[in-house]
């Protein structure tokens, strides 16, 4: 039941980080996303299943927002293929786009971080570069099944290449959402630890 409970509560955080301004963080040009947080958090709190679970949701929250309210109507298709204000149309691959990356990014960490226990014998740094490689699944499979899928619309849209916008993403967006992950989830997560063991 506790489980349960503490399970409810990260996918209402998931649900605000998705639904409000509260879950980007404007850095200059760049915004980054809270999104991944809350999937990286029950992964290594719990385990890949419970990390899949929340990824599900991210997926599902994500597809609701492109959906009735997208953030930019023209690459809507990318996340949605019900949103009739764009120029192109999604389809089956944009639910993939919407839900898969997000599924794996809630089993990826936990899985890391259970390889690398065992290898570092170092429970933050292990934490750390498990929330930076879960963040960075999230971003480098979006990017490739939209590579897979919308190469031609989605750099006919922006006006460059599908292998420069991968790079840009990459380097902007994916690096500092990776380091958001870093900072943020180890000590969440050590937190929770504290308080289940209390309780």
């Amino acid at each position: 039941m506790k489980k349960k409970m503490e399970l409810v509560f990260i996918i209402i955080i998931e649900a605000i980080v998705c639904f409000t301004p509260l879950g980007s963080i404007p850095i200059g040009p760049i915004v980054a996303t809270l999104s991944c947080i809350p999937v990286i958090i029950a992964s290594l709190l719990f385990s890949n299943k419970e990390g899949a679970i929340i990824g599900f949701c991210f997926g599902l929250f994500s597809f609701i927002v492109w959906t009735i309210v997208p953030p930019n109507p023209a690459f809507s298709f990318v996340f949605t293929p019900f949103y009739e204000g764009g120029q192109y149309r999604g389809n089956i691959f944009s639910l993939i786009i919407c839900f898969l990356p997000r599924i794996i990014t809630g089993i990826t960490p936990y899985l890391i971080y259970k390889l690398l226990i065992n290898i570092v014998k170092n429970d933050i740094i292990s934490l750390m570069i498990s929330s930076v490689i879960g963040s960075l699944t999230n971003t480098l499979l979006v990017m490739l099944l939209i590579y897979i899928a919308f190469n031609k619309e989605y750099s006919t849209l922006i006006g460059l290449s599908m292998l420069d916008i991968i790079k840009i993403t990459i380097t902007t967006n994916g690096i500092i959402e990776a380091i958001i992950a870093m900072i943020v989830s180890p000590p969440i997560v050590l937190a929770l630890r504290k308080i289940e063991m209390k309780i």
